[in-house]
C-alpha cells in the first residue's frame, strides 16, 4: 500500500501477537459497553491510567449508566471528578449524556462521524469508541499512537503541524486492520504507553523493532520532534483566605464558562497599573472583613493559554459576614482537600496547610 514500506498485515499481526502476551489488564478492557468505554476514553484524555482507575470505579458506582448520568446534577458530576483535573471533560460528559438520551434514545451511535457530535468527543476518541465498542474500522490518533507512528515512519517534522497531522491519520488508517480491530486498537495504545514511551523507549521489547525507521536511523531518542513553545501571558489576582474559627469560605463558580462548576476562594483580578493594596481592601470590603490581612505568599499556575500568579492573604474574623447569593460554604482544610477546587486554588490550599 502507498506510503507503507511493508504490507499492513505484517504490522498488525506482529502487534496482535505481542498484545496477546504483553497487553495490560485494565478495568475497561473486558467490556463492549459503549458507556463504559466512552467514560474511560474521556477520563484518559491527558491523564495517566494509574490516576484514572480509582476514579473510573467510583464514578460507575455512583453513575452506572448513561441515563443516570443524564439525570444527574452537573455539580454532582463535577464533585465526582474532583482531583482528576481538566474539568471541562466532566461538563462535556454530562452534556453528551443528555444528548445520547434525548437525541439517540440512550443508544450510542456506532460511526465516527456521528460520535463526534457529542461534546468532548473528537476524531480519535470517536474512533476508539467505534472500534472498541462496535468493532468498526476506525483509526485513532491519541498521544501514544502519534508517538509510535512518528518513530515507526521517522517523521521528521513537528507532529502537530497540518501536514504531519494529515500524514499521521493516513498511516493510522492504513495500519488499522478490518478484522480484530478491537484488539488492535488497544494494542497500539498499549505499545505507546508501555514500550514506545516518550523518553528511553524500550525498543528491544517492541514487535516492530526491525520495521521502525527511527530505530534504523538511530533517531528514536530525537523523535517525535518537539513543538515550539508559545509564550503565554501572565494574569495576576489576589486570593483571600477568610478564616472563621478554622473554616474558610469557598464559592462554586457558575457552571458555564472557564473553570465552570469548580470551587474557589474569594479572589479579585489585578490589572497592570492597579494598586494591589486598594484591590485587597476592596476584596475585604466585599466580604465585610477587616483589611488587617496576613500575607501567605504567592503561587503560580499554568493554564493552556495563560499563567496565573496569585498573591495570597489571610484574614481572621470573629463572626460570619454576609455573603452574596450563590453557592458557598465554610469548610475546614480537611474538607477543602476533597472538594473540586480548581487547580490554582489547590496550590493556595497547600500554602495554607504548609504542604
Amino acid at each position: 500500500m502507498a506510503d507503507l514500506p511493508f504490507y499492513p498485515e505484517d504490522y498488525s499481526q506482529r502487534l496482535l501477537t505481542w498484545y496477546g502476551q504483553s497487553g495490560r489488564d485494565l478495568p475497561w478492557r473486558n467490556t463492549r459497553d459503549p458507556y463504559r468505554i466512552w467514560l474511560s476514553e474521556i477520563m484518559l484524555q491527558q491523564t495517566t491510567v494509574t490516576a484514572v482507575i480509582d476514579y473510573y470505579h467510583r464514578f460507575l458506582e455512583k453513575i452506572p449508566t448513561v441515563e443516570a448520568l443524564a439525570a444527574a446534577q452537573l455539580e454532582d458530576v463535577i464533585d465526582l471528578w474532583a482531583g482528576l483535573g481538566y474539568y471541562s471533560r466532566a461538563r462535556n460528559l454530562h452534556a453528551a449524556a443528555k444528548l445520547v438520551v434525548e437525541q439517540f434514545k440512550g443508544c450510542f451511535p456506532e460511526d465516527v462521524e456521528t460520535l463526534q457530535l457529542l461534546p468532548g468527543v473528537g476524531r480519535s476518541t470517536a474512533g476508539a469508541i467505534s472500534a472498541l465498542a462496535f468493532d468498526q474500522h476506525a483509526p485513532i490518533l491519541d498521544g501514544n499512537v502519534r508517538r509510535v507512528l512518528c518513530r515507526l515512519f521517522a517523521l521528521q517534522e513537528p507532529p502537530r503541524s497540518a501536514s504531519a497531522e494529515k500524514q499521521l491519520w493516513r498511516w493510522s488508517e492504513q495500519l488499522t486492520p478490518i478484522d480484530h480491530v478491537h484488539n488492535y486498537t488497544q494494542a497500539i495504545m498499549d505499545l505507546g504507553a508501555t514500550v514506545c514511551i516518550p523518553r528511553q523507549p524500550h525498543c528491544d521489547d517492541c514487535p516492530w523493532i526491525d520495521l521502525c525507521l527511527a530505530k534504523k536511523l538511530s533517531l528514536e531518542q530525537q523523535l517525535p520532534l518537539k513543538q515550539k513553545v508559545k509564550k503565554i501571558p501572565t494574569r495576576h489576582e489576589i486570593t483571600l483566605l477568610i478564616d472563621y474559627r478554622g473554616r474558610y469560605l469557598v464559592r462554586r463558580r457558575l457552571a458555564e464558562g472557564f473553570l465552570g462548576g469548580l470551587w474557589e476562594f474569594p479572589a479579585i483580578g489585578v490589572a497592570d497599573g492597579d494598586s494591589c493594596s486598594k484591590k485587597l481592601s476592596r476584596l475585604c470590603a466585599d466580604f465585610g472583613c477587616s483589611p488587617n490581612t496576613e500575607p501567605m505568599g504567592q503561587i503560580q499556575h499554568i493554564y493552556s493559554h495563560f499563567r496565573l500568579q496569585a498573591d495570597i492573604y489571610r484574614v481572621k474574623i470573629d463572626s460570619l459576614p454576609g455573603v452574596a447569593e450563590g453557592e458557598n460554604d465554610w469548610l475546614s482544610p480537611e474538607k477543602l482537600n476533597i472538594i473540586a477546587l480548581h487547580g490554582a486554588h489547590k496550590k493556595v490550599l497547600k500554602k495554607l496547610t504548609g504542604e
